[in-house]
C-alpha cells in the first residue's frame, strides 16, 4: 500500500480533473483524502483500487457509498498501537 497524490489517483481511476474526484468525495462516492504534509493530501492506493474495482464490477452508487463508509472504518483499524 502507498499513499497516492491526486495526479496518481486521476491516472489510475481514469478521471481527467481533480474536480471529478472532489465531487465524488462530496457525494460520498470516493474516500476522503488523508493529510500527508502541511499542505498535501493523498489517498491510500488500496482504497483507490477498491473503488475502481467496484465501478468495474458495476456496483450501484448506494453500494459504492457503503464501500466508502467501510473503507473509512477500516482506516481506524490501521492505526498503530502506541504504548502509553
Amino acid at each position: 500500500m502507498a499513499i497516492w497524490r491526486m495526479d496518481e489517483c486521476l491516472r489510475h481511476a481514469g478521471y481527467r480533473t481533480p474536480t471529478s474526484i472532489r465531487e465524488l468525495v462530496r457525494a460520498g462516492l470516493w474516500t476522503r483524502p488523508v493529510p500527508i504534509g502541511a499542505r498535501s493530501v493523498g489517498w491510500p492506493s488500496d482504497e483507490v483500487q477498491a473503488l475502481c474495482d467496484a465501478r468495474i464490477a458495476g456496483l450501484s452508487e448506494e453500494q459504492i457509498r457503503r464501500l466508502v463508509n467501510r473503507l473509512h472504518e477500516q482506516r481506524k483499524q490501521r492505526a498503530p498501537i502506541l504504548e502509553e
